[in-house]
């Protein structure tokens, strides 16, 4: 029997409108301006074969993984990108996967979620995993559907209720997805397109680190490997159109080295 079909529409505008398989389902739909929402994940995985089919099962859901064999080279790369998800194998040369989780939530506090995948699936090494702040565990031979399954329950639980809404707001911001419009103070910001994208996928990631190769995927769909200021260049034009400022109770600030962060004055 043939995967039942199903057609995304609660908000999408007609030029996005798609049909996809029942099996997409297992990982959760994050829609973003009426397109799927990549999810960008990082795997630490020395078995090349196992990293490979890792990642595209990820790449055949529309999502992106770049691969890593050891665990200072994974280390280093967080220094300078952001990942939405993280796979963890706790076997693996020269820093095994808890001690980079233990650099990740002790060290520097990431929050991103992640997820362990290893043979060592007795109890005592399931329970110290998860209390050093791995968000699941899953244990070897790894199964397609279940993997996708575990990546979708934990992006989905730290994520923000307002990541799935079509319209959301930040105030003094609105924003809105059937006129692609964002308000401030209920008046229209004029924004081209990508602008407007930009803008919402920062908002959608308030108070996070985001690098330029995370901005580029997302909203550009662009190689993230690509030398462009495309983004430092759509970065100012928001900042100035949407008044990012102290006294809106937003700032959008470079971080050397790495990329941008939109950050909520509120709490500060």
């Amino acid at each position: 029997m043939s995967p039942q079909k199903y057609e995304l529409q609660p908000f999408l505008p007609d030029q996005y409108r798609c049909t996809i398989e029942a099996l997409v389902a297992i990982v959760p739909v994050r829609l973003q301006l009426g397109k799927l929402w990549i999810v960008r994940v990082a795997l630490l995985e020395d078995d090349r074969d196992q990293a490979r089919l890792i990642q595209t099962w990820l790449e055949e859901e529309g999502h992106s993984c770049m691969l890593f064999n050891s665990g200072k080279e994974f280390i280093r790369n967080l220094k300078n990108e952001s990942f939405d998800v993280l796979i963890l194998d706790w076997l693996v040369p020269d820093m095994d996967g808890l001690e980079v989780l233990h650099w990740i939530r002790d060290g520097n506090q990431l929050r991103v979620p992640v997820l362990f995948v290893t043979v060592l699936t007795n109890e005592d090494d399931i329970v110290k995993a998860l209390d050093a702040g791995a968000d699941d565990y899953m244990g070897k031979p790894i199964k397609r559907r279940e993997l996708l399954a575990r990546l979708g329950a934990i992006t989905r639980r730290s994520s923000p209720d307002f990541m799935l809404a079509s319209n959301f707001e930040m105030p003094p911001y609105n924003i809105h997805y059937d006129t692609h419009c964002i308000h401030l103070n209920g008046k229209a910001i004029d924004l081209t397109q990508k602008e407007f994208d930009l803008a919402v996928f920062l908002f959608r990631h308030a108070d996070r680190v985001l690098s330029r190769g995370h901005i580029l995927e997302n909203v550009w769909g662009a190689n993230p490997k690509l030398n462009t200021r495309t983004v430092d260049t759509h970065i100012s034009r928001i900042r100035k159109k949407l008044s990012l400022t102290e006294e809106n109770g937003w700032e959008l600030t470079s971080i050397y080295q790495h990329g941008y962060r939109l950050e909520s004055l509120a709490h500060v």
